[in-house]
């Protein structure tokens, strides 16, 4: 398969998954900032927020895609 192939490709699937993020997501991205494990400090004049368990299910993601996208131009 040539580059231009596999580009159109990994393109193509790529509008896919953002379609279904549009239907479904609005349900589920909406509480992306809000997910069990986050931590969340709250005090008089002060208030930490840390998204840890989102900026690992976030790295999850971009991981799978880096390797799809890897393994598409390989």
């Amino acid at each position: 398969m040539n580059l231009v192939a596999k580009t159109l490709l990994l393109i193509g699937i790529a509008f896919i998954v953002l379609a279904l993020l549009w239907q479904v997501g609005g349900r589920w991205l909406g509480q992306l900032g809000k997910l069990p494990g986050d931590i969340v400090i709250k005090k008089d004049n002060f208030s930490f927020y840390f998204p840890i368990v989102t900026s690992i299910l976030i790295s999850v993601v971009l991981t799978l895609i880096s390797l799809l996208w890897n393994s598409f131009r390989k």
